[in-house]
């Protein structure tokens, strides 16, 4: 009996100098990795602020693209202390890299197209083909760009309604950007008939141009003879506007134009055909004709 109650005894004792041992062992395991998981933290949120800081002062990146970035710096920076808060406790890392690796590519590839529009959205912050407020034109997509996002672009339509367009269709085909140079030209093509006054005609659409403080003096207004056509020769007009200027503009020079060939007799004709025909008597009377000559 007094045998049993010392082995106990000792058991006990054993039990708890072991459990001793691992509660010192885990307790420096555990403040470990509180510190870790304090100091990481804080060092990935400055890090994250002094990228975005850095990113605003790099000229051509913007600050959704600043922020992207800073986030990524961020969330990676947590990822490398959660993995290393692990090794800690003796789990071995180098499995769970592997498995984090296979979760991406899968993610990655269950996403493939949200991985494109964000893709294109970084370039098109970037290399900024066109920015807010501008008027953009695409094959299909025409606007102004209200907002530049990562996933897709809000655009209003020139009649007032909302397009939300994704990126990877804005940068993959060719953008025209009607606003962000600050002069256009227009041109004027008005076709007249044959027997009206060319010079008169290019006379009047220089002076309405000239006259028009909208226009500006360099490069200068340019008239000419653009084609001789079926029904009409075609005089040209070319001037030069600031962009805001150009639409109005060229609504009012359309409108000048048929006034002044008006009051000055000058017509805009309509397609016309002309058809000849020889009747068969006609005809058969010239083939006499003919014979008779030979």
């Amino acid at each position: 009996m007094e045998q049993q109650a010392s082995e106990v005894i000792i058991a006990t004792r054993t039990a708890l100098s072991q459990a001793s041992a691992l509660a010192v062992q885990y307790s420096f395991s555990i403040v470990g990795a509180l510190l870790l998981l304090t100091i990481g933290w804080t060092l990935a949120s400055l890090l994250s602020r002094w990228a975005h800081e850095g990113l605003l002062h790099v000229r051509g990146i913007d600050e959704t693209l600043a922020r992207f970035f800073a986030n990524v710096i961020r969330y990676a920076s947590l990822l490398l202390v959660f993995v290393t808060v692990l090794g800690q406790f003796g789990v071995q890392t180098a499995s769970i890299i592997a498995a984090l690796g296979a979760a991406g590519l899968a993610i990655g590839l269950a996403l493939q197209g949200t991985l494109q529009n964000i893709a294109a959205g970084i370039m098109l912050l970037v290399l900024r083909p066109f920015r807010v407020g501008e008027y953009i034109e695409t094959g299909n997509i025409s606007g102004t760009v209200r907002e530049i996002g990562l996933f897709a672009t809000e655009l209003k339509t020139p009649d007032g309604l909302y397009r939300l367009a994704p990126n990877s269709i804005l940068w993959n085909v060719p953008i025209t950007n009607f606003s962000r140079e600050t002069t256009r030209r227009f041109e004027l093509k008005v076709g007249i008939g044959y027997d009206d006054d060319i010079d008169l005609a290019q006379r009047l659409m220089r002076e309405l141009a000239e006259k028009d403080k909208r226009v500006l003096k360099s490069p200068p207004v340019d008239t000419f003879v653009n084609e001789l056509a079926e029904s009409a020769v075609v005089p040209t007009l070319w001037y030069w506007t600031s962009a805001a200027d150009f639409w109005p503009t060229s609504r009012q020079m359309i409108k000048s134009v048929k006034q002044a060939f008006d009051e000055n007799g000058i017509s805009i004709p309509f397609p016309q055909v002309t058809y000849s025909a020889r009747l068969p008597g006609l005809a058969a009377a010239d083939a006499a004709a003919e014979r008779e000559d030979a």
